[in-house]
């Protein structure tokens, strides 16, 4: 069964930074995405970044380039990872729920996403 546990979310200032952790077990297969959405209320759910679990590829969305980086580790024996993503110099406009999440077909789009965590709270003040 597929289990993905967030932490790290909270409160800051303009300008500071934040890192958030998601633990991911359970994948039966190696050739897939790992990434973090976001969702402000009454919005749809947004692409922060994805990173490829085989081929290391890594897609930003244009909202975070240059201050969000997404890493993670690579599956062990137990198939689980590791999944990070640093928020540095955070906006306002950052404030959302953000959701760990796998994609397993590496394009971005939340419609196609097959197992969400169940999101961690980042607040932005200006």
């Amino acid at each position: 069964q597929v289990h993905l546990a967030e932490s790290g979310g909270g409160s800051v200032h303009a300008g500071g930074s934040l890192k958030l952790s998601c633990v991911v077990s359970g994948l039966p297969f190696a050739d897939y995405c790992l990434g973090w959405f976001r969702q402000v209320p009454g919005m749809e759910r947004e692409l922060g970044a994805i990173a490829g679990i085989d081929d290391d590829s890594i897609t930003y969305a244009d909202s975070v380039k240059g201050r969000f980086t997404i890493s993670h580790t690579f599956p062990q024996d137990n198939a689980k990872v590791n999944l990070t993503l640093q928020m540095n110099n955070l906006k306002p406009e950052d404030t959302a729920r953000y959701y760990c999440a796998v994609d397993p077909i590496c394009n971005g789009n939340y419609n196609y996403v097959d197992h969400w965590g169940q999101g961690t709270q980042v607040t932005v003040s200006s």
